[in-house]
């Protein structure tokens, strides 16, 4: 079975997951409470508040009330602002969720965008008993695992790899994989997907 990365989703889907926290940023710049940006782009301060934790994808309308209301182009919330950026800083405060189709997974981003860069990365929370689902994976590129807490099994071309707490993994994404918490405690884990170039 073949699938696209379903940890750091698409590029698409990053950059729409980058969305929230640029309307926050921006909001934070004017020190507008959530309230008055939502007075001026017309939309309610619930809307708001999910647009920017990323529980919530704006329609393109509500980007273009919410870019106007900022004074700021739709550009700015969908693409890097000054083209390819040679350097990405994420403060701890300000990852945003990344999406994923996998139940019990978790993850918070630590990297720049596909596109300028090769590597994604996040900070991942599994949840205990939670897997990547009865299909094995396959897609272009590398995984690397670095193991914080908890435990893990990666099955990589049909064989098994426990990790314990400080443990990493690192395998080519073009064998059949999967992984799973096959544990009752939680797991955390710095992930990382290297595209193909």
């Amino acid at each position: 079975m073949t699938s696209t990365p379903p940890y750091f989703g698409s590029e698409i889907e990053q950059t729409v997951s980058a969305i929230g926290a640029k309307v926050a940023k921006a909001r934070a710049e004017r020190g507008w409470s959530l309230q008055q940006l939502a007075r001026r782009s017309g939309l309610s301060p619930a809307s708001i508040h999910k647009i920017e934790k990323s529980g919530m994808t704006p329609t393109i309308t509500s980007l273009m009330k919410v870019a106007a209301a900022l004074g700021k182009s739709v550009g700015y919330f969908i693409e890097e602002s000054d083209g390819l950026r040679p350097v990405t800083v994420v403060r701890r405060d300000e990852r945003t969720r990344l999406h994923t189709s996998k139940d019990g997974l978790v993850l918070n981003n630590i990297s720049g965008r596909y596109g300028p860069f090769f590597v994604a990365g996040a900070e991942a929370e599994v949840e205990p008993w939670a897997d990547s689902g009865p299909q094995p994976m396959i897609h272009p590129g590398e995984e690397l695992v670095l193991l914080l807490e908890g435990t893990m099994r990666f099955t990589i071309d049909a064989v098994a790899y426990d990790l314990d707490a400080g443990d990493s993994i690192h395998f080519r994404t073009a064998y059949p994989h999967s992984w799973a918490n096959p544990s009752d405690e939680p797991a955390r884990a710095i992930w990382l997907a290297i595209r193909s170039s």
